[in-house]
């Protein structure tokens, strides 16, 4: 299977449809490179479907004073950009590249045919799209916890029932993980040193072993 095929193959929206079909979707993407730091998505960009084939974007909208608040990291196999196509507003959802990566991108006359031709993608749109509204709410409940440990305890609770391991790997920055759990850069250094000099944690740079995890949930 060529890397040309790859974002289809990848993505569970599209996956699920017979090979036949997958390189009939593949047809109708255009596949870019785009390097670290560079913008994918912003308010002013044409209504487009963007998957992650290879490495991943961080998604972001930015507070009234300015401040960039972290919304999700996605990775290969997830997407960005499906609500604009069905008419939704971008007034302030922005995406950059966290490192060189590469998407495929749909155009928005594509999609909406390609929902009409296949309407279990509709179905499979509706599934995905109810997990992600799931991590907005669990985005709003770590803001929602008053002491930062609290929502890096809950943060790395989760990412290990995620991967079914007590060994995680941070998917992004710890600049960007502290703008995700509400915090700067230094406080977030210094609660997962408080967390490793208790034995709760071991840390070897973006990956994290839990080694007390009765404690992380007591936090």
């Amino acid at each position: 299977m060529t890397d040309q095929h790859r974002c289809v193959t990848l993505v569970p929206l599209f996956n699920h449809l017979p090979d036949t079909d997958q390189a009939r979707v593949n047809q109708l993407v255009s596949h870019q490179t785009v390097n670290k730091g560079e913008q994918i998505l912003a308010p002013d960009s044409d209504p487009r479907l963007v998957i992650v084939a290879r490495g991943s974007m961080k998604v972001y909208q930015l507070s009234a004073s300015g401040r960039e608040q972290l919304l999700r990291v996605v990775e290969p196999g997830g997407y960005e950009g499906e609500n604009v196509l069905f008419g939704a507003r971008n007034e302030n959802l922005f995406s950059e590249a966290l490192q060189q990566t590469e998407v495929c991108v749909l155009r928005q006359d594509d999609f909406q045919a390609l929902l009409l031709k296949y309407p279990q993608i509709s179905l499979k749109l509706l599934e995905i799209n109810a997990n992600k509204m799931m991590g907005v709410e669990q985005q709003a409940q770590f803001l929602s916890m008053a002491r930062v440990e609290e929502r890096l305890a809950s943060y790395l609770l989760d990412l290990a029932k995620a991967s079914g391991s007590s060994r995680v790997q941070i998917p992004m920055k710890m600049r960007e993980l502290a703008t995700h759990l509400g915090t700067t850069p230094e406080t977030l250094s210094r609660k997962l040193k408080q967390f490793a000099d208790a034995q709760w944690i071991e840390r070897d740079h973006q990956t994290i072993i839990l080694r007390d995890e009765t404690a992380l949930e007591e936090i």
